[in-house]
């Protein structure tokens, strides 16, 4: 009998759910101080996604070099300051910076559509 054949949009659900779960277990195991097995779960969430093409979910940040997941306060560092938001990972000294412009115009804008009205 011949093996039954799954769409790759049935795939790519499976994909997502499953990467969901590994990355939220990930998250839970870092909070708990196990490193290794929150790294694992990133890794083997990530070979998924790069199996099935399916892009990682941003619930749960990671840091690009190490791949252990970011917990705030456990392994990672964050500071705000000239519009940009700077991630310092602790475990391998990486950085990551995301600029966050967009948000802070949009609060000028209600600042001064306030102070009009």
């Amino acid at each position: 009998m011949a093996k039954r054949r799954i769409s790759k949009q049935k795939m790519r659900e499976i994909a997502e759910q499953r990467m969901e779960s590994l990355m939220e277990m990930a998250y839970r195991e870092a909070a708990e101080g196990r490193r290794e097995r929150a790294r694992r779960y990133v890794d083997l969430a990530r070979r998924i996604g790069m199996r099935t093409r399916t892009p990682v979910p941003k619930t749960v940040r990671q840091c690009r070099r190490c791949l252990s997941p970011m917990v705030p306060g456990m392994n990672c560092r964050v500071r705000i300051g000239q519009g940009r938001v700077a991630v310092h990972c602790l475990d391998c000294g990486a950085v990551r910076r995301t600029p966050y412009i967009k948000e802070k115009r949009a609060n000028d804008r209600e600042g001064s559509e306030k102070g009009t009205a």
